[in-house]
Protein backbone atom coordinates (compact mmCIF):
# COMPACT_ATOMS: atom_id res chain seq x y z
CA UNK A 1 0.00 0.00 0.00
CA UNK A 2 0.96 3.83 -0.64
CA UNK A 3 0.12 7.19 0.51
CA UNK A 4 -1.52 9.25 -1.92
CA UNK A 5 -2.52 12.97 -2.01
CA UNK A 6 -5.20 14.58 -3.96
CA UNK A 7 -6.13 17.65 -3.38
CA UNK A 8 -6.38 22.09 -4.58
CA UNK A 9 -5.24 24.99 -2.32
CA UNK A 10 -4.67 28.78 -2.94
CA UNK A 11 -1.48 28.02 -4.54
CA UNK A 12 -3.24 25.66 -7.52
CA UNK A 13 -6.86 26.95 -8.02
CA UNK A 14 -8.32 30.70 -7.59
CA UNK A 15 -10.32 31.75 -5.10
CA UNK A 16 -13.75 31.23 -6.96
CA UNK A 17 -12.80 27.71 -7.33
CA UNK A 18 -12.10 27.49 -4.03
CA UNK A 19 -15.03 29.11 -3.26
CA UNK A 20 -17.53 26.51 -4.59
CA UNK A 21 -15.53 23.71 -3.45
CA UNK A 22 -15.76 23.86 0.08
CA UNK A 23 -16.80 21.15 1.98
CA UNK A 24 -19.61 20.93 4.75
CA UNK A 25 -18.90 19.01 7.65
CA UNK A 26 -21.33 16.45 6.59
CA UNK A 27 -19.66 16.43 3.36
CA UNK A 28 -16.12 15.78 4.64
CA UNK A 29 -17.86 12.99 6.57
CA UNK A 30 -19.05 11.45 3.44
CA UNK A 31 -15.70 11.54 1.13
CA UNK A 32 -13.53 9.61 3.42
CA UNK A 33 -16.35 7.20 3.87
CA UNK A 34 -16.63 6.72 0.63
CA UNK A 35 -13.22 7.03 -0.40
CA UNK A 36 -12.53 3.52 2.50
CA UNK A 37 -15.15 2.62 0.54
CA UNK A 38 -13.79 2.37 -3.17
CA UNK A 39 -11.65 0.07 -4.18
CA UNK A 40 -7.94 1.15 -4.44
CA UNK A 41 -8.25 2.41 -0.72
CA UNK A 42 -7.93 1.68 2.85
CA UNK A 43 -7.62 3.89 4.85
CA UNK A 44 -8.49 8.03 4.37
CA UNK A 45 -8.34 11.47 6.16
CA UNK A 46 -9.69 14.73 4.88
CA UNK A 47 -7.85 17.90 5.64
CA UNK A 48 -10.27 21.14 4.59
CA UNK A 49 -9.15 25.06 5.36
CA UNK A 50 -10.61 27.94 3.98
CA UNK A 51 -8.00 27.91 1.34
CA UNK A 52 -7.20 24.27 0.58
CA UNK A 53 -8.83 21.10 0.58
CA UNK A 54 -7.22 17.94 0.45
CA UNK A 55 -8.34 14.01 0.30
CA UNK A 56 -5.13 11.33 1.84
CA UNK A 57 -5.71 8.07 1.30
CA UNK A 58 -3.29 4.66 1.40
CA UNK A 59 -3.98 3.10 -2.61
CA UNK A 60 -2.73 -0.50 -3.69
CA UNK A 61 -2.53 0.66 -7.03
CA UNK A 62 -1.79 4.41 -8.04
CA UNK A 63 -3.66 5.44 -11.36
CA UNK A 64 -6.96 3.87 -9.88
CA UNK A 65 -6.24 5.78 -6.91
CA UNK A 66 -5.99 8.99 -8.38
CA UNK A 67 -8.75 8.65 -10.76
CA UNK A 68 -11.00 8.09 -7.80
CA UNK A 69 -9.98 10.31 -5.28
CA UNK A 70 -10.43 12.85 -8.26
CA UNK A 71 -13.72 11.72 -8.92
CA UNK A 72 -14.81 11.35 -5.14
CA UNK A 73 -13.43 14.83 -4.26
CA UNK A 74 -15.60 16.22 -7.71
CA UNK A 75 -18.83 14.65 -6.31
CA UNK A 76 -18.59 15.57 -2.85
CA UNK A 77 -17.17 19.49 -3.77
CA UNK A 78 -20.40 19.49 -6.12
CA UNK A 79 -17.67 21.01 -8.96
CA UNK A 80 -17.72 18.97 -11.94
CA UNK A 81 -14.74 16.74 -12.53
CA UNK A 82 -14.04 18.45 -16.20
CA UNK A 83 -13.76 22.26 -14.19
CA UNK A 84 -11.97 20.79 -11.28
CA UNK A 85 -8.98 18.87 -12.40
CA UNK A 86 -6.99 21.57 -14.03
CA UNK A 87 -6.47 22.98 -10.66
CA UNK A 88 -5.67 19.31 -8.79
CA UNK A 89 -2.47 18.22 -7.67
CA UNK A 90 -1.13 15.30 -7.17
CA UNK A 91 1.61 13.83 -4.52
CA UNK A 92 2.52 10.44 -3.86
CA UNK A 93 4.59 8.49 -1.28
CA UNK A 94 7.93 10.10 -0.29
CA UNK A 95 6.19 13.29 -2.00
CA UNK A 96 3.22 12.89 -0.43
CA UNK A 97 4.83 13.16 2.84
CA UNK A 98 7.08 15.73 2.20
CA UNK A 99 3.82 17.85 1.28
CA UNK A 100 1.80 17.45 4.43
CA UNK A 101 4.69 17.69 6.77
CA UNK A 102 5.55 21.31 4.48
CA UNK A 103 1.56 21.90 5.41
CA UNK A 104 2.25 21.49 8.82
CA UNK A 105 4.91 23.96 8.92
CA UNK A 106 3.07 26.53 7.72
CA UNK A 107 5.25 26.38 4.57
CA UNK A 108 2.42 26.26 2.25
CA UNK A 109 0.02 28.45 3.82
CA UNK A 110 -1.23 31.63 2.66
CA UNK A 111 1.08 33.53 5.10
CA UNK A 112 4.04 31.48 5.66
CA UNK A 113 4.02 30.25 9.07
CA UNK A 114 0.86 30.55 10.49
CA UNK A 115 0.53 27.96 13.12
CA UNK A 116 -3.04 27.89 12.49
CA UNK A 117 -2.87 24.82 10.62
CA UNK A 118 -1.56 22.15 13.04
CA UNK A 119 -5.14 22.30 14.94
CA UNK A 120 -6.59 21.70 11.83
CA UNK A 121 -4.39 18.84 10.96
CA UNK A 122 -5.29 17.45 14.54
CA UNK A 123 -9.31 17.96 13.89
CA UNK A 124 -8.27 16.32 10.66
CA UNK A 125 -6.99 13.04 12.67
CA UNK A 126 -9.36 12.64 15.11
CA UNK A 127 -12.04 12.76 12.43
CA UNK A 128 -10.97 10.03 10.81
CA UNK A 129 -9.69 8.10 13.70
CA UNK A 130 -13.75 8.72 15.14
CA UNK A 131 -14.85 7.31 11.63
CA UNK A 132 -12.50 4.42 11.57
CA UNK A 133 -10.65 5.51 8.57
CA UNK A 134 -6.87 6.12 9.67
CA UNK A 135 -5.30 2.95 10.05
CA UNK A 136 -1.70 2.70 10.87
CA UNK A 137 -0.38 4.77 7.84
CA UNK A 138 -2.55 7.48 8.21
CA UNK A 139 -2.13 7.67 12.30
CA UNK A 140 2.05 7.31 12.07
CA UNK A 141 1.82 10.34 8.99
CA UNK A 142 -0.80 12.87 10.54
CA UNK A 143 0.94 12.38 14.24
CA UNK A 144 4.47 12.44 12.66
CA UNK A 145 3.24 15.73 10.82
CA UNK A 146 2.29 17.51 14.11
CA UNK A 147 5.71 16.42 15.71
CA UNK A 148 7.30 18.20 12.72
CA UNK A 149 4.99 21.20 12.88
CA UNK A 150 5.91 21.81 16.61
CA UNK A 151 9.11 21.35 16.42
CA UNK A 152 9.45 23.70 13.50
CA UNK A 153 7.88 26.98 15.85
CA UNK A 154 9.88 25.61 18.82
CA UNK A 155 13.56 25.19 16.78
CA UNK A 156 13.02 28.23 14.48
CA UNK A 157 11.65 31.28 14.05
CA UNK A 158 9.46 30.66 11.38
CA UNK A 159 6.50 32.67 13.23
CA UNK A 160 8.51 35.20 12.00
CA UNK A 161 8.29 34.95 8.26
CA UNK A 162 4.14 35.33 8.73
CA UNK A 163 1.12 35.95 10.77
CA UNK A 164 -1.87 33.88 11.55
CA UNK A 165 -4.60 35.07 8.34
CA UNK A 166 -6.36 36.93 11.16
CA UNK A 167 -3.35 39.06 12.04
CA UNK A 168 -2.50 39.27 8.51
CA UNK A 169 -6.05 40.58 7.56
CA UNK A 170 -5.87 42.72 10.49
CA UNK A 171 -2.86 44.56 9.24
CA UNK A 172 -4.09 44.86 5.70
CA UNK A 173 -7.01 46.83 6.96
CA UNK A 174 -4.90 48.64 9.08
CA UNK A 175 -2.75 49.87 6.50
CA UNK A 176 0.66 51.23 7.41
CA UNK A 177 -0.53 52.02 10.80
CA UNK A 178 0.56 49.25 13.79
CA UNK A 179 -2.52 47.29 14.27
CA UNK A 180 -2.88 47.99 18.45
CA UNK A 181 -2.88 51.94 17.56
CA UNK A 182 -5.30 51.02 14.54
CA UNK A 183 -7.60 49.10 16.87
CA UNK A 184 -7.54 51.03 20.07
CA UNK A 185 -11.00 52.34 21.17
CA UNK A 186 -13.27 51.39 18.25
CA UNK A 187 -16.27 48.57 18.31
CA UNK A 188 -15.69 45.58 17.03
CA UNK A 189 -18.50 43.00 15.29
CA UNK A 190 -17.40 39.33 14.97
CA UNK A 191 -19.60 37.19 13.16
CA UNK A 192 -19.28 33.42 13.99
CA UNK A 193 -17.68 31.63 16.90
CA UNK A 194 -15.58 29.03 15.09
CA UNK A 195 -11.94 28.95 15.68
CA UNK A 196 -11.39 31.28 13.28
CA UNK A 197 -13.89 33.64 14.76
CA UNK A 198 -12.49 33.15 18.33
CA UNK A 199 -8.93 34.30 17.18
CA UNK A 200 -9.92 36.97 15.57
CA UNK A 201 -12.13 38.15 18.80
CA UNK A 202 -9.07 37.27 21.24
CA UNK A 203 -6.99 39.07 18.88
CA UNK A 204 -8.88 42.27 18.92
CA UNK A 205 -9.23 42.27 22.18
CA UNK A 206 -5.56 42.02 22.92
CA UNK A 207 -5.20 45.12 19.97
CA UNK A 208 -7.33 47.29 22.58
CA UNK A 209 -10.46 47.34 21.12
CA UNK A 210 -13.14 48.69 23.36
CA UNK A 211 -15.91 45.93 22.74
CA UNK A 212 -16.48 42.75 20.84
CA UNK A 213 -20.07 42.10 19.83
CA UNK A 214 -20.05 38.04 19.24
CA UNK A 215 -23.07 37.52 16.56
CA UNK A 216 -23.43 33.24 16.15
CA UNK A 217 -26.77 31.10 14.66
CA UNK A 218 -26.01 29.33 18.05
CA UNK A 219 -26.48 31.49 20.51
CA UNK A 220 -25.23 29.31 23.67
CA UNK A 221 -21.18 29.20 21.49
CA UNK A 222 -21.80 32.95 20.99
CA UNK A 223 -22.43 33.46 25.09
CA UNK A 224 -19.40 31.29 25.99
CA UNK A 225 -16.75 33.06 23.49
CA UNK A 226 -18.54 36.24 25.01
CA UNK A 227 -17.85 35.39 28.75
CA UNK A 228 -14.15 34.00 27.70
CA UNK A 229 -13.71 37.05 26.27
CA UNK A 230 -14.88 39.19 29.17
CA UNK A 231 -13.53 36.71 32.35
CA UNK A 232 -10.21 36.98 30.61
CA UNK A 233 -7.40 36.75 32.96
CA UNK A 234 -4.99 38.91 30.38
CA UNK A 235 -6.73 41.44 27.48
CA UNK A 236 -10.16 41.21 29.25
CA UNK A 237 -12.73 43.12 27.50
CA UNK A 238 -16.17 44.42 27.58
CA UNK A 239 -17.80 41.61 25.15
CA UNK A 240 -21.05 40.53 24.66
CA UNK A 241 -23.30 37.97 22.55
CA UNK A 242 -26.08 39.07 19.99
CA UNK A 243 -28.74 36.57 17.86
CA UNK A 244 -27.40 37.01 14.18
CA UNK A 245 -30.68 38.53 13.81
CA UNK A 246 -29.11 41.57 15.62
CA UNK A 247 -26.12 41.74 12.73
CA UNK A 248 -27.37 44.84 10.78
CA UNK A 249 -28.19 47.03 13.64
CA UNK A 250 -24.66 46.52 15.45
CA UNK A 251 -23.25 46.45 12.28
CA UNK A 252 -24.17 50.29 12.19
CA UNK A 253 -22.23 50.73 15.40
CA UNK A 254 -19.05 48.94 14.62
CA UNK A 255 -15.86 49.95 13.22
CA UNK A 256 -14.65 46.45 12.40
CA UNK A 257 -16.42 43.45 11.43
CA UNK A 258 -14.98 40.25 11.34
CA UNK A 259 -16.62 37.34 9.42
CA UNK A 260 -16.02 33.74 8.95
CA UNK A 261 -19.31 31.22 9.07
CA UNK A 262 -19.83 28.23 7.69
CA UNK A 263 -23.02 29.56 5.85
CA UNK A 264 -23.30 28.96 1.98
CA UNK A 265 -24.74 32.38 1.14
CA UNK A 266 -23.95 35.95 1.92
CA UNK A 267 -23.79 36.96 5.52
CA UNK A 268 -23.59 40.74 4.76
CA UNK A 269 -24.36 42.32 1.02
CA UNK A 270 -23.19 45.34 -0.23
CA UNK A 271 -27.28 46.97 0.42
CA UNK A 272 -26.33 45.91 4.13
CA UNK A 273 -23.05 47.40 4.34
CA UNK A 274 -24.05 50.20 2.27
CA UNK A 275 -26.98 50.84 4.73
CA UNK A 276 -25.10 50.40 8.00
CA UNK A 277 -22.64 53.46 6.42
CA UNK A 278 -25.24 55.45 6.01
CA UNK A 279 -26.90 54.42 9.76
CA UNK A 280 -23.71 55.73 11.08
CA UNK A 281 -22.99 59.17 8.71
CA UNK A 282 -26.21 60.10 8.10
CA UNK A 283 -24.88 60.41 4.64
CA UNK A 284 -25.61 57.68 1.49
CA UNK A 285 -22.24 56.35 0.10
CA UNK A 286 -20.64 56.63 -3.04
CA UNK A 287 -19.74 54.06 -5.45
CA UNK A 288 -16.26 54.35 -6.52
CA UNK A 289 -16.83 51.90 -9.39
CA UNK A 290 -15.17 52.72 -12.83
CA UNK A 291 -16.64 55.44 -14.89
CA UNK A 292 -18.41 56.10 -17.89
CA UNK A 293 -15.98 56.30 -21.03
CA UNK A 294 -15.53 60.03 -22.46
CA UNK A 295 -18.34 61.12 -25.00
CA UNK A 296 -16.88 60.22 -28.41
CA UNK A 297 -18.82 63.54 -29.56
CA UNK A 298 -16.55 65.42 -27.43
CA UNK A 299 -13.37 63.54 -28.21
CA UNK A 300 -13.68 64.07 -32.03
CA UNK A 301 -14.51 68.01 -30.95
CA UNK A 302 -11.12 68.57 -29.36
CA UNK A 303 -9.20 66.63 -32.51
CA UNK A 304 -10.80 69.42 -34.55
CA UNK A 305 -9.13 72.14 -32.15
CA UNK A 306 -6.15 74.27 -33.60
CA UNK A 307 -3.09 72.99 -31.92
CA UNK A 308 -0.76 75.41 -30.46
CA UNK A 309 3.23 75.46 -31.05
CA UNK A 310 5.01 73.29 -29.45
CA UNK A 311 8.94 71.87 -29.63
CA UNK A 312 9.21 69.99 -32.77
CA UNK A 313 10.21 66.68 -32.41
CA UNK A 314 10.17 66.65 -28.59
CA UNK A 315 7.00 64.76 -28.05
CA UNK A 316 7.01 61.34 -26.75
CA UNK A 317 7.23 58.99 -29.77
CA UNK A 318 7.32 61.22 -32.15
CA UNK A 319 9.95 59.22 -34.72
CA UNK A 320 11.39 62.85 -35.95
CA UNK A 321 14.47 64.02 -34.16
CA UNK A 322 14.78 67.74 -35.07
CA UNK A 323 17.17 68.71 -32.37
CA UNK A 324 19.99 68.55 -35.12
CA UNK A 325 21.76 71.60 -36.05
CA UNK A 326 20.93 73.24 -39.41
CA UNK A 327 17.46 72.13 -39.46
CA UNK A 328 14.94 74.96 -39.83
CA UNK A 329 10.75 74.78 -39.16
CA UNK A 330 9.92 76.69 -42.15
CA UNK A 331 9.72 75.60 -45.52
CA UNK A 332 11.53 72.71 -47.78
CA UNK A 333 14.33 73.04 -45.55
CA UNK A 334 12.63 71.18 -42.63
CA UNK A 335 11.96 68.14 -44.40
CA UNK A 336 15.50 68.26 -46.58
CA UNK A 337 17.37 65.19 -46.63
CA UNK A 338 14.77 63.03 -44.78
CA UNK A 339 13.74 60.11 -46.73
CA UNK A 340 9.88 59.31 -47.68
CA UNK A 341 9.81 56.32 -44.89
CA UNK A 342 10.34 58.34 -42.27
CA UNK A 343 7.78 61.08 -43.39
CA UNK A 344 5.33 58.71 -43.89
CA UNK A 345 5.74 57.55 -40.24
CA UNK A 346 5.59 61.46 -38.71
CA UNK A 347 2.29 61.73 -40.67
CA UNK A 348 0.99 58.43 -39.71
CA UNK A 349 2.12 59.82 -35.58
CA UNK A 350 0.93 62.78 -36.58
CA UNK A 351 -2.86 61.83 -37.65
CA UNK A 352 -3.15 59.08 -34.71
CA UNK A 353 -0.36 58.74 -32.24
CA UNK A 354 0.43 55.34 -33.57
CA UNK A 355 3.73 54.70 -35.59
CA UNK A 356 3.85 51.48 -37.85
CA UNK A 357 7.32 51.44 -39.07
CA UNK A 358 8.66 50.57 -42.09
CA UNK A 359 11.18 50.12 -44.33
CA UNK A 360 12.63 52.92 -46.40
CA UNK A 361 12.39 52.42 -50.02
CA UNK A 362 8.89 50.81 -50.42
CA UNK A 363 7.60 53.66 -52.40
CA UNK A 364 8.75 54.86 -55.66
CA UNK A 365 9.99 58.46 -56.51
CA UNK A 366 6.49 59.61 -57.34
CA UNK A 367 4.78 59.10 -54.14
CA UNK A 368 8.50 60.76 -52.58
CA UNK A 369 7.87 63.96 -53.72
CA UNK A 370 4.31 64.12 -53.18
CA UNK A 371 4.84 63.42 -49.77
CA UNK A 372 7.70 65.54 -49.46
CA UNK A 373 5.49 68.42 -51.41
CA UNK A 374 2.60 68.17 -48.59
CA UNK A 375 4.62 68.14 -45.93
CA UNK A 376 6.61 71.27 -46.94
CA UNK A 377 3.48 72.90 -47.70
CA UNK A 378 2.07 71.99 -44.17
CA UNK A 379 5.30 73.34 -42.47
CA UNK A 380 4.70 76.43 -44.84
CA UNK A 381 1.58 77.00 -43.19
CA UNK A 382 1.35 76.75 -40.01
CA UNK A 383 4.65 77.01 -39.06
CA UNK A 384 5.69 73.61 -37.91
CA UNK A 385 5.40 69.96 -38.46
CA UNK A 386 2.29 68.96 -37.45
CA UNK A 387 2.21 66.97 -34.58
CA UNK A 388 0.01 66.03 -31.24
CA UNK A 389 0.16 67.45 -27.43
CA UNK A 390 0.54 64.86 -24.65
CA UNK A 391 -2.78 63.58 -23.37
CA UNK A 392 -3.86 66.10 -20.63
CA UNK A 393 -3.79 63.58 -17.25
CA UNK A 394 -7.40 61.68 -15.83
CA UNK A 395 -7.94 63.13 -12.94
CA UNK A 396 -8.62 60.74 -10.25
CA UNK A 397 -11.37 61.20 -7.42
CA UNK A 398 -9.37 60.12 -4.17
CA UNK A 399 -11.16 57.89 -2.00
CA UNK A 400 -12.51 59.25 1.71
CA UNK A 401 -10.94 57.23 4.41
CA UNK A 402 -12.55 54.46 5.55
CA UNK A 403 -14.69 54.48 8.37
CA UNK A 404 -16.38 50.97 8.50
CA UNK A 405 -13.52 48.05 8.02
CA UNK A 406 -14.65 44.82 6.87
CA UNK A 407 -12.22 41.40 7.46
CA UNK A 408 -13.78 38.20 5.36
CA UNK A 409 -12.19 35.04 6.42
CA UNK A 410 -15.18 32.92 5.50
CA UNK A 411 -14.86 30.87 2.23
CA UNK A 412 -17.14 30.68 0.42
CA UNK A 413 -17.39 34.70 1.01
CA UNK A 414 -19.43 35.69 4.05
CA UNK A 415 -19.47 39.77 2.65
CA UNK A 416 -20.21 40.77 -0.88
CA UNK A 417 -17.30 41.49 -3.11
CA UNK A 418 -19.08 44.32 -4.23
CA UNK A 419 -18.39 46.20 -0.95
CA UNK A 420 -14.76 46.91 -2.30
CA UNK A 421 -16.58 49.67 -4.11
CA UNK A 422 -18.42 51.72 -1.31
CA UNK A 423 -16.50 55.20 -0.71
CA UNK A 424 -15.50 54.81 3.04
CA UNK A 425 -15.65 51.23 3.08
CA UNK A 426 -12.35 49.15 3.06
CA UNK A 427 -13.29 45.63 2.61
CA UNK A 428 -10.43 42.60 3.23
CA UNK A 429 -11.26 39.56 1.99
CA UNK A 430 -9.27 35.97 1.01
CA UNK A 431 -8.70 36.97 -2.50
CA UNK A 432 -6.93 40.14 -1.43
CA UNK A 433 -5.12 38.48 0.80
CA UNK A 434 -3.59 35.86 -1.26
CA UNK A 435 -2.46 38.68 -3.43
CA UNK A 436 -0.88 40.50 -0.67
CA UNK A 437 0.46 37.74 1.01
CA UNK A 438 2.61 37.02 -2.74
CA UNK A 439 4.56 39.82 -2.34
CA UNK A 440 5.33 38.74 1.70
CA UNK A 441 9.04 38.73 2.62
CA UNK A 442 10.22 35.45 3.36
CA UNK A 443 12.20 35.26 6.47
CA UNK A 444 15.28 33.32 6.23
CA UNK A 445 14.13 30.54 8.93
CA UNK A 446 11.87 29.03 6.28
CA UNK A 447 15.28 27.42 4.42
CA UNK A 448 15.74 26.03 8.02
CA UNK A 449 12.50 24.70 8.53
CA UNK A 450 12.66 23.22 4.26
CA UNK A 451 15.45 21.54 6.11
CA UNK A 452 14.14 20.02 8.99
CA UNK A 453 10.87 18.89 6.88
CA UNK A 454 13.45 16.89 4.56
CA UNK A 455 15.48 15.67 7.22
CA UNK A 456 11.80 13.92 8.60
CA UNK A 457 10.23 12.66 5.58
CA UNK A 458 13.68 10.52 4.86
CA UNK A 459 13.06 9.73 8.86
CA UNK A 460 9.30 8.92 8.17
CA UNK A 461 10.29 6.74 5.43
CA UNK A 462 12.83 4.48 6.98
CA UNK A 463 10.41 3.94 10.11
CA UNK A 464 7.96 3.29 7.61
CA UNK A 465 9.99 0.31 5.89
CA UNK A 466 11.60 -0.68 9.13
CA UNK A 467 7.89 -1.17 10.49
CA UNK A 468 6.62 -2.66 7.30
CA UNK A 469 9.56 -5.36 8.27
CA UNK A 470 8.64 -5.86 11.84
CA UNK A 471 5.19 -8.56 11.33
CA UNK A 472 7.47 -10.74 9.27
CA UNK A 473 10.55 -10.58 12.15
CA UNK A 474 7.61 -11.53 14.84
CA UNK A 475 6.02 -13.73 13.10
CA UNK A 476 9.82 -15.62 12.12
CA UNK A 477 10.45 -15.53 15.82
CA UNK A 478 7.07 -17.21 16.63
CA UNK A 479 7.80 -19.98 14.22
CA UNK A 480 11.49 -20.27 15.56
CA UNK A 481 9.63 -20.69 19.55
CA UNK A 482 7.00 -23.00 18.27
CA UNK A 483 10.16 -24.91 17.16
CA UNK A 484 11.66 -24.94 20.23
CA UNK A 485 8.17 -25.79 22.04
CA UNK A 486 7.59 -28.61 20.04
CA UNK A 487 11.80 -30.46 20.20
CA UNK A 488 11.10 -29.85 24.42
CA UNK A 489 8.02 -31.66 24.51
CA UNK A 490 9.37 -34.38 22.36
CA UNK A 491 12.60 -34.55 24.23
CA UNK A 492 10.54 -35.02 27.53
CA UNK A 493 8.49 -38.00 25.87
CA UNK A 494 12.18 -39.43 24.66
CA UNK A 495 13.94 -38.78 28.42
CA UNK A 496 11.19 -38.95 31.05
CA UNK A 497 13.43 -39.15 33.52
CA UNK A 498 14.76 -35.87 33.55
CA UNK A 499 14.20 -33.88 36.49
CA UNK A 500 12.65 -30.26 36.16
CA UNK A 501 16.17 -28.58 36.92
CA UNK A 502 17.44 -30.37 34.00
CA UNK A 503 14.96 -29.56 31.93
CA UNK A 504 15.07 -26.39 32.70
CA UNK A 505 18.78 -26.22 31.61
CA UNK A 506 17.81 -27.95 28.28
CA UNK A 507 15.12 -25.48 27.22
CA UNK A 508 17.39 -22.39 28.41
CA UNK A 509 20.10 -23.63 26.38
CA UNK A 510 17.92 -24.54 23.31
CA UNK A 511 16.55 -21.21 23.42
CA UNK A 512 19.61 -19.07 23.42
CA UNK A 513 20.84 -21.21 20.39
CA UNK A 514 18.15 -20.23 18.63
CA UNK A 515 18.22 -16.25 19.72
CA UNK A 516 21.75 -15.96 18.76
CA UNK A 517 21.11 -17.72 15.50
CA UNK A 518 18.44 -15.39 15.04
CA UNK A 519 19.41 -12.09 16.66
CA UNK A 520 22.29 -11.33 13.63
CA UNK A 521 19.79 -11.72 10.72
CA UNK A 522 16.86 -9.94 11.81
CA UNK A 523 18.57 -7.00 13.36
CA UNK A 524 20.76 -6.66 9.90
CA UNK A 525 17.39 -7.27 7.91
CA UNK A 526 15.62 -4.53 10.06
CA UNK A 527 18.61 -2.46 9.09
CA UNK A 528 18.49 -2.81 5.72
CA UNK A 529 14.68 -2.77 5.46
CA UNK A 530 14.70 1.31 6.65
CA UNK A 531 16.94 1.93 3.74
CA UNK A 532 15.49 3.02 -0.17
CA UNK A 533 14.06 0.23 -1.64
CA UNK A 534 14.84 -2.19 1.07
CA UNK A 535 10.67 -3.32 1.11
CA UNK A 536 12.17 -6.43 -0.73
CA UNK A 537 13.72 -7.88 2.35
CA UNK A 538 10.39 -9.00 4.39
CA UNK A 539 9.60 -10.73 1.23
CA UNK A 540 12.85 -12.85 0.90
CA UNK A 541 12.32 -13.27 4.38
CA UNK A 542 8.59 -14.89 4.26
CA UNK A 543 10.33 -16.96 0.84
CA UNK A 544 13.24 -18.30 2.84
CA UNK A 545 11.57 -19.44 6.43
CA UNK A 546 8.34 -20.30 4.34
CA UNK A 547 6.25 -18.17 6.71
CA UNK A 548 2.56 -18.03 6.54
CA UNK A 549 1.56 -15.21 5.06
CA UNK A 550 -1.53 -14.94 7.40
CA UNK A 551 0.35 -15.50 10.03
CA UNK A 552 2.29 -11.99 9.83
CA UNK A 553 -0.82 -10.07 8.50
CA UNK A 554 -2.79 -11.23 12.03
CA UNK A 555 0.47 -9.83 13.68
CA UNK A 556 -0.02 -6.54 11.68
CA UNK A 557 -3.51 -6.37 12.38
CA UNK A 558 -2.61 -6.72 16.57
CA UNK A 559 -0.30 -3.88 16.52
CA UNK A 560 -2.73 -1.33 14.37
CA UNK A 561 -5.48 -2.49 16.79
CA UNK A 562 -3.14 -1.85 20.01
CA UNK A 563 -1.95 1.57 18.06
CA UNK A 564 -5.28 2.73 17.39
CA UNK A 565 -6.24 1.94 21.17
CA UNK A 566 -3.46 4.27 22.40
CA UNK A 567 -4.19 6.82 20.12
CA UNK A 568 -8.09 7.29 21.27
CA UNK A 569 -7.45 6.86 24.88
CA UNK A 570 -5.10 9.71 24.04
CA UNK A 571 -7.05 12.03 22.54
CA UNK A 572 -10.07 11.17 25.02
CA UNK A 573 -7.25 12.43 27.95
CA UNK A 574 -6.33 15.68 25.63
CA UNK A 575 -9.94 16.42 25.31
CA UNK A 576 -10.38 16.05 29.01
CA UNK A 577 -14.41 15.81 30.48
CA UNK A 578 -16.91 16.77 28.87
Amino acid sequence: MSLLVVGLSHRSAPVSVLERATLTADAQVKLVQDTVAAEPATEAAVLATCNRIELYADVDKFHAGVAELSTLLAQHSEVGLEELTPYLYVHYEDRAVHHLFSVACGLDSMVVGEGQILGQIKDSLARAQELHTAGRLLNDLFQQALRVGKRAHSETGIDRAGQSLVTFGLEQLAVDTPVEQWARGKRALVIGAGSMSSLAAATLARAGVAEVVIANRTQERAERLARILTEADDNAVAARSVPMGAVRDELTRADIAVSCTGATGLVLSAEMVAAAFEGRTGEPVADTGPGPEPRKEKAAEERQTPLPPTSVGAEDGCPLDLSAPGFSVMGEAAVAGMDAATLEQHAAWAAGGAVERREAGRRGPEADAELIGALAATAAAVGRIPELRRPEPVAVVPRPEPVLFLLDLAMPRDIDAAAHRLAGVRLVDIESLAEASADAPMAADVDQVRRIVSDEVAAFGAAQRAAHITPTVVALRTMAADVVASEIARLDGRLPGLDDKQRGEIRQAVHRVVDKLLHAPTVRVKQLAAEPGGAGYADALRTLFDLDQETVAAVSRAEDDTKTQDQQHQNAKNRGPA
